[in-house]
């Protein structure tokens, strides 16, 4: 399965309402990213020195099945968040950057200049509070 060109046409939500299309397609991102174990995943290869996990080192963090495993990173790749490399017997896993920083993009509000809101001011009398010394046998 083709990973998905989930957000190229796909506007900030504040901007204007997506469509079921565009819709569909960010939901199946977060979809993949509301399981925790692949959460973790993400969290494990984005956080990595160097960019990118070898498998190995992704089932050692878990204590699941290597088939379990392999199941949420295929569900990763397909929805567009990593990408892997073969090198002989081993698969290394990288974050594919594009991809989260347009999920970024989508959820990002726009800065915005709020309007203060205006109190009426009130006439408060100024009081004059004499300063006080404390023995120090009082502290």
């Amino acid at each position: 399965m083709e990973p998905l060109e989930i957000l190229e046409c796909s506007p900030p939500l504040t901007r204007e309402p997506l469509d079921a299309q565009q819709a569909a397609g960010v939901a199946r991102v977060f979809k993949a990213l509301g399981d925790p174990v692949r959460l973790r995943i993400l969290s494990i290869v984005a956080s990595r020195a160097g960019g990118e996990v070898c498998v190995c080192d992704i089932t050692a963090a878990f204590e699941l099945s290597q088939p379990t495993i392999s199941h949420h990173l295929k569900v990763l790749k397909e929805v567009g968040l990593l990408t892997s490399e073969r090198r002989a017997s081993w698969v290394y896993y990288r974050l594919v950057p594009e991809t989260l920083g347009e999920l970024s993009a989508l959820l990002t509000l726009p800065a915005t200049t709020v309007p203060a809101t205006t109190v009426p001011a009130t006439t408060v009398p100024a009081t004059t509070v004499p300063a006080t010394t404390v023995p120090a046998a009082a502290l």
